[in-house]
């Protein structure tokens, strides 16, 4: 597994470098980036080597990237692959569609389940109340067979988000703020708070944007401010 990952990596880096130049914005055209790239071909290719790894989508002539993520150090992105990966091949299963499924979920899934993302960065840092409950499962087919056995559909509605077990799990908190990186979106203001928090317990660290460092800092819960450790930025 991991060896095929480093090869999606590979094959992906001229397509990273292409969208790391790219302006920040919701939606990019194929068409408008065929002509930086020489042709439409061109980028369509290099477009369809991120969507593997979770770091683009396309639809009809348009695309979006995750641009906070494509944007880090190759090597970083090297470290983001295992959560990358998990990520893209991630179950969203509901029920209730509320907390009750998270509680009976943590109360009775079988077998070793590991959580990450919103709520075990919530369990770190009080930043930002949890959505959704990430777990990192042995088996997914039972897991999965245990959810329909409980009633549970999967869907995009769906609380409840199963991860297989891909990478090192040794560096618990390492492993959470590197999914958090890989994740995106609101879950990148996580990876920021763990960071000011955990800085010590994490051997590589994420690039982030001044602002958004200044941003967690400011609304960080005043009871965790005094642990803050040194952020490089």
């Amino acid at each position: 597994m991991m060896e095929n990952t480093v090869n999606l990596l590979e094959q992906a880096t001229s397509a990273l470098l292409f969208a790391q130049e790219l302006p920040a914005q919701a939606v990019y055209t194929l068409k408008d980036w065929g002509k930086v790239t020489g042709s439409t071909k061109t980028a369509y290719r290099r477009i369809k080597s991120l969507i593997p790894l979770g770091l683009a989508t396309y639809t009809r002539g348009n695309f979006a990237i995750k641009k906070e993520v494509i944007s880090q150090p190759l090597d970083i992105l090297k470290r983001l692959m295992p959560s990358l990966i998990a990520l893209k091949n991630a179950k969203r299963f509901g029920r209730s569609y509320n907390n009750a499924d998270v509680n009976f979920v943590l109360n009775s899934m079988p077998g070793s389940a590991i959580v990450t993302l919103d709520y075990k960065a919530w369990a770190l840092t009080q930043f930002q109340f949890p959505n959704d409950l990430y777990v990192y499962v042995n088996n997914v087919d039972e897991s999965i067979t245990f959810l329909k056995e409980n009633d549970f559909s999967e869907g995009s509605r769906g609380h409840i988000v199963l991860l297989p077990k891909i990478g090192s799990f040794e560096n618990e908190i390492e492993r959470v703020y590197l999914d958090c990186i890989a994740n995106g979106g609101r879950s990148i203001l996580d990876a920021v708070a763990i960071e000011l928090l955990y800085g010590d317990q994490i051997r590589i660290k994420g690039r982030f944007s001044i602002d958004t460092i200044k941003k967690v800092q400011e609304d960080m819960p005043q009871n965790k401010m005094n642990r803050i450790a040194p952020i490089n930025t």
